[in-house]
């Protein structure tokens, strides 16, 4: 069938962009070829292949030892520390404290509303485990990235296609990121919100690509690269032909794009075009859906720097010490043999050496082959040695305290204690930027609920006492510019000095009450962060009467049935019912089901009947 005209003019300006696009992205491929090639030297040194270096034509090339007999081994400190530093990182999981921005009843629910929210994703998304991948990124390579998006395809199904495929509510999806996928337009410019373009390059498997987007296309050797945590963060390069690059370029709202634009290419193929999808930003503005997290910012640079490039010098210096180390033990037990030319038979020497009941057999009146003097190993060597290893500690920025050895020193708690602080407080940059990181995801997350959550959507967190609490919100319950965001960090909140503070609380009556008692519900908190969880479920029943009031709530919008019980706190229900119909969702809600009013106060009637019979 002939194209038209238009058609020919479309199909043109696809391939114009396509082309456009792939050249895009080469030249910042080229670009930034050293780093990527710093990132793999930094890969291999963790892994434990340390005999490499970067050669002239910026490629990994192996070492080699320029004699057969030189030792060629590697001892590597810089996993150790790379896994210390990823363990103590693995403390800070800041828990989202969420603030209304004013005292207004509405900010304040926003507020609430927000925190279950955040914490419901944080449990769905295994947001533990995202931060994980991407702090390892981050260690390894200088930076990571969080990828906050929304997926059509998650959810709870609202209905059906043709009575066949579902149709589902949406949720988001949070992804970790790896530097190698990530192209800035500009690498001096330290902040995303101010890059004009992102690139985001990662390699899909053509079926998928096929699924996802409808489009077939050729397989490529697409290198993909992987860092398995199983494997404790060895690198993997795959090339596969069944694998295409696609190639998802963000462009920031501009003149020509008001909205910002976004286009995917995958090989020679258009598969997207179109609008910055989400409104992510201050404001509800269209920004690109990328947090990046560093391990060192750098001042004026976008790409942070990795403390293992720091530590490569070292290790090789210590290969070196240690490998030398041993060849002198060698000649130490080994020795070395003069022997006067021609006196015997060099090949039966060089096979079995001076073996144990061996008979040397040595030519009449030559001299007898004998062990050269050697020296014991110079102590330069053993010195050279604990120098580099300090040096291990200062530069890695933690150090693996043996208190065995500090109390036979007679060094006091207290001390050591002050040792240890000042041996974490040197990755407070590092956790800094994590905390700043999980902040702008729990915005973003917080703006796509607001974008896309039109009716009132039911979701899932576990509660206080340690059940699973049922809450509902619709998109007027969200506002992040409305609410202030902080994080409560617990990295320096052990819980040995949780416990003294709070023992600490309890000794200067802090925690009592105006009649000099601690209540019941502050007891029960008390418990709670000693840790002592089996505890829990006695919790304050105002809080289960309140929970109970929100469920029905939400059985008012699925016009559920909902009868009022003679154990129900009807005065908390009342509150509840008349707080819920409040509420500007109720307002919005009440227009489209005309009898939800009505039920919700026949229902308040029938509390406050049953109130007034119980206090007769």
């Amino acid at each position: 069938m002939k194209k038209t005209k238009k058609q020919t003019e479309k199909s043109l300006a696809e391939e114009l962009l396509v082309e456009q696009v792939r050249e895009d992205f080469f030249r910042r491929q080229q670009e930034r070829k050293s780093l990527e090639t710093q990132w793999e030297l930094n890969l291999n040194f963790y892994a434990g292949n340390q005999f490499c270096t970067v050669n002239g034509n910026m490629e990994i090339a192996s070492v080699e030892t320029k004699f057969f007999w030189q030792e060629h081994q590697c001892f590597n400190h810089i996993a150790p520390i790379v896994d210390r530093r990823l363990s103590k990182l693995a403390r800070i999981r800041p828990k989202m404290n969420i603030f209304p921005a004013s005292s207004d009843e509405k900010d304040a629910k926003m507020a609430s509303v927000s925190k279950k929210i955040i914490n419901s994703i944080y449990s769905s998304e295994d947001m533990n485990a995202i931060i994980c991948e991407v702090t390892r990124w981050s260690e390894i390579c200088g930076t990571g990235f969080y990828k906050v998006l929304w997926n059509s395809s998650k959810g709870d199904v609202i209905g059906n296609l043709n009575g066949i495929s579902p149709i589902k509510s949406g949720d988001v999806e949070i992804a970790a990121v790896s530097p190698f996928e990530i192209f800035p337009e500009s690498a001096s410019e330290a902040n995303i919100e101010n890059q004009r373009s992102i690139i985001h390059a990662k390699a899909y498997h053509i079926e998928e690509i096929k699924n996802r987007w409808g489009v077939e296309v050729e397989g490529e050797n697409a290198s993909v690269y992987t860092l398995s945590q199983k494997s404790l963060g060895a690198n993997t390069k795959i090339e596969n032909k069944d694998f295409a690059l696609v190639i998802e370029r963000y462009e920031a709202p501009s003149i020509a794009f008001p909205n910002g634009r976004m286009v995917l290419v995958a090989g020679n193929k258009l598969l997207h075009v179109g609008e910055l999808p989400y409104l992510n930003g201050n404001g509800q503005t269209r920004v690109f859906p990328f947090i990046k997290q560093n391990s060192i910012t750098q001042a004026g640079n976008f790409w942070g720097k990795s403390v293992v490039e720091r530590l490569i010098p070292l290790q090789i210096s210590y290969n070196a010490i240690k490998n030398r180390k041993h060849e002198f033990i060698n000649r130490l037990s080994m020795g070395v043999l003069t022997i006067e030319d021609g006196s015997v038979d060099i090949d039966d020497l060089e096979e079995d050496g001076l073996c144990p009941g061996k008979v040397l057999v040595y030519r009449q009146g030559a001299e007898k082959p004998d062990y050269m003097n050697t020296e014991k190993i110079p102590y330069d060597f053993i010195k050279e040695e604990m120098a580099l290893l300090g040096e291990f500690a200062t530069v890695g920025g933690v150090s693996d305290f043996n208190q065995e050895n500090y109390i036979k020193q007679g060094l006091s708690g207290t001390a050591l204690a002050m040792m240890i602080e000042q041996d974490e407080s040197k990755m407070l940059m590092t956790n800094d930027s994590i905390k700043s990181a999980i902040k702008a995801v729990a915005k973003h997350i917080l703006r796509l609920y607001k974008q896309f959550v039109k009716m009132p959507k039911l979701s899932r967190m576990v509660g206080d006492n340690g059940k699973m609490e049922l809450f509902y919100f619709s998109a007027s319950d969200i506002s992040s510019d409305d609410i202030i965001f902080d994080t409560k960090d617990e990295y320096a909140d052990s819980f040995t000095q949780r416990k003294e503070m709070i023992f600490n609380l309890i000794d200067r009556g802090i925690l009592n009450d105006e009649n000099d008692h601690m209540s019941n519900r502050m007891k029960i908190k008390v418990l709670e962060i000693l840790g002592y969880g089996i505890w829990e479920n006695s919790s304050d029943l105002k809080e289960k009467h309140q929970s109970k009031a929100t469920d029905e709530n939400y059985k008012f919008l699925k016009q559920e049935e909902v009868k009022i019980s003679e154990i129900d706190d009807d005065e908390i229900h009342i509150n509840e019912h008349i707080a819920f119909m409040l509420s500007g969702e109720f307002e919005t809600l009440k227009n489209s089901n005309l009898g939800l009013e009505q039920t919700v106060l026949e229902h308040i009637k029938m509390h406050k009947k049953q109130k007034s019979l119980k206090e007769v």
